[in-house]
């Protein structure tokens, strides 16, 4: 009898640490408005990569992708290393390419336990052949900067996001 109830109480505790550790962490996201004013220059179009960079400077996430034609994703390559081996599904968040001296707004969502917690936001940028700037904007991810206005070292000429 002793034995029967202790089996019991045995697999009972095993099925609630199974239950409980299967649940995923439920994290908010805020959305925010992320306008890209590029530099005039002359030439293709820009392919932009907005990504979440983890507090090791590695890539957590891919946010947004300004350039929807994957044929041409390879030659933003510090970002397809990481893309190319994780193969996410990235359709919905890309949109067209940016030409110099045009301005773009796209929304992207960053999950709320990030936020001033050493992560990075970094825009890589590639032209048809032209340079390819692999941190071309790169900012902390703090409620500040969140708020500001910053500069770019490519061709990209500011980023300013708003939370929506």
């Amino acid at each position: 009898m002793y034995k029967k109830k202790l089996i019991i109480l045995i697999t009972v505790f095993i099925t609630m640490i199974v239950a409980l550790s299967s649940f995923k962490k439920n994290t908010t996201e805020s959305t925010y408005k992320c306008m890209i004013q590029m530099k005039n220059y002359s030439g293709e179009a820009a392919y932009v990569v907005i990504s979440l960079m983890n507090q090791k400077g590695t890539y957590e996430k891919t946010l947004y992708v300004q350039g929807d034609d994957d044929e041409w994703y390879f030659d933003i390559p510090e970002w397809w290393r990481f893309q190319g081996k994780k193969r996410a599904n990235i359709d919905a968040i890309t949109g067209a390419t940016i030409s110099g001296g045009e301005r773009t707004i796209s929304i992207i969502s960053i999950a709320d336990d990030v936020l001033n917690k050493g992560y990075k936001i970094r825009f890589e940028t590639a032209v048809e052949d032209q340079e390819y700037y692999a941190s071309d904007l790169e900012f902390d991810l703090t409620t500040e900067n969140l708020k500001s206005k910053i500069e770019g070292k490519g061709f990209i000429r500011y980023v300013r996001m708003m939370p929506k």
